[in-house]
């Protein structure tokens, strides 16, 4: 059996939590995106509680929950990359990514605050 990282245990747990009064069918969505994040490599920089070499993502969540264009905004960071926005350490652009596949990471994220 292939064992996962702290990241990855964390980012389940948060998950779980976070969507155990909702639908199967965000359940699904969510484990989805927690899939992608983690085939795409988002959790070798990124943990859900806690900073790493990037942002929590539930505090990246809590920032841009407001927004109404939330998801198109983190959607253009996933996909361009970005500078400054969360500290000197950019976020490269991951140009391996579909905008679907971007946008499904950037609703997923969404969903951990």
């Amino acid at each position: 059996m292939k064992s996962m990282s702290y990241a990855a245990v964390a980012a389940a747990v948060t998950l779980g939590a976070t969507l155990s009064a909702g639908s199967p069918a965000a359940y699904a969505e969510a484990a989805v995106g927690l899939a992608l994040a983690q085939q795409q490599n988002c959790m070798s920089c990124h943990s859900v509680t806690r900073p790493f070499m990037g942002p929590p993502l539930h505090e990246i969540a809590a920032k841009y929950a407001g927004r109404e264009d939330a998801v198109t905004y983190l959607k253009h960071k996933i996909l361009d990359g970005s500078t400054g926005v969360w500290g000197p350490v950019p976020m490269p652009a991951n140009t391996q990514l579909t905008p679907d596949q971007a946008a499904t990471l950037a609703a997923w994220v969404l969903t951990l605050k």
